[in-house]
């Protein structure tokens, strides 16, 4: 009896510790979406710690010190005028972030609103909101981002806006078919019918189904944004020299890659993790 009373009493000390773990499991981050956070992490830190721990700077040149390995004086080497990699690289990642972060929220801002007014209202405003997002779907998006460029030619600006004009017609798609699904559903109806407003139904039952949804294309389009930007840099048509962007790197090395391969691998490198991060940010939950 005794035996059995004090295996009673392990059993039921360990259920709370099981539901505990359960609960945690419940709350726990996808694996492959906790590996992008914690490369974006790093990516961030490299960036904004860089210009504190070293006294390279980006742009400047030393031309008795060009294409140096890595080494002690240089960790990441030099690159043909004789810049510090890592202070370059460091530089065109706080670049890369701070375009693909602000391109994000100018783009999803407007095209959430504009996505819950046209699933929520219908009518005139769905179709007039919905045949503008079809004029910006009509012209590639690509060519959009290079007329802007080619008016104001290596502007940071005409890039940004380019950018947030081609990616808010995603928010505004993937919103407006959520809320007119939504607007649809007993909870909501049932919301309407006990006399709630409209801002406590979207705060109280639209938000958190959109949410989800929101972050995912905010990760995507993050990375779209990053890739847009290298990608105009390396045809020379996005920013110019001196400044330090990723695509504009690689087509500065590229002429060197035999005698230097380290160095133009280096924003190649960088890119490639700072896409696959937030691609990783953006993976959905397994099922």
């Amino acid at each position: 009896m005794m035996a059995s009373s004090s295996s009673t009493e392990r059993h039921s000390r360990g259920l709370p510790t099981l539901t505990r773990l359960g609960l945690l499991r419940g709350l726990s981050v996808p694996f492959g979406r906790l590996i992008g956070l914690v490369m974006l992490l790093l990516l961030a830190a490299f960036a904004w710690l860089t210009p504190h721990l070293s006294t390279a700077e980006p742009y400047r040149q030393d031309l008795m010190a060009t294409l140096l390995p890595p080494g002690s004086e240089h960790w990441l080497g030099t690159d043909h005028l004789g810049r510090s990699l890592l202070a370059r690289l460091a530089d065109a990642v706080r670049l890369s972030m701070g375009l693909a972060l602000l391109s994000v929220a100018s783009a999803a801002i407007p095209g959430i609103l504009f996505g819950i007014v046209a699933g929520w209202r219908g009518g005139w405003c769905d179709r007039l909101l919905s045949t503008l997002a079809d004029c910006i779907l009509a012209l590639p998006g690509l060519l959009l981002v290079l007329m802007l460029a080619a008016i104001a030619p290596g502007n940071f600006w005409t890039l940004y806006v380019g950018i947030a004009l081609v990616l808010w017609v995603e928010y505004f798609r993937v919103v407006r078919a959520a809320t007119q699904t939504l607007a649809a559903s007993p909870q909501v109806q049932a919301s309407r019918l006990l006399g709630f407003g409209r801002w406590y139904i979207i705060r109280r039952h639209l938000w958190p189904e959109l949410a989800p949804q929101v972050m995912t294309l905010a990760a995507f389009g993050a990375a779209t944004a990053i890739l847009a930007v290298s990608s105009l840099g390396f045809v020379s048509i996005g920013l110019k020299p001196p400044t330090a962007e990723l695509g504009l790197m690689m087509t500065e090395l590229f002429p060197y890659y035999q005698e230097a391969p380290w160095a133009l691998a280096q924003p190649v490198i960088v890119l490639f993790l700072l896409v696959l991060s937030f691609q990783l940010l953006a993976g959905s939950e397994p099922k």
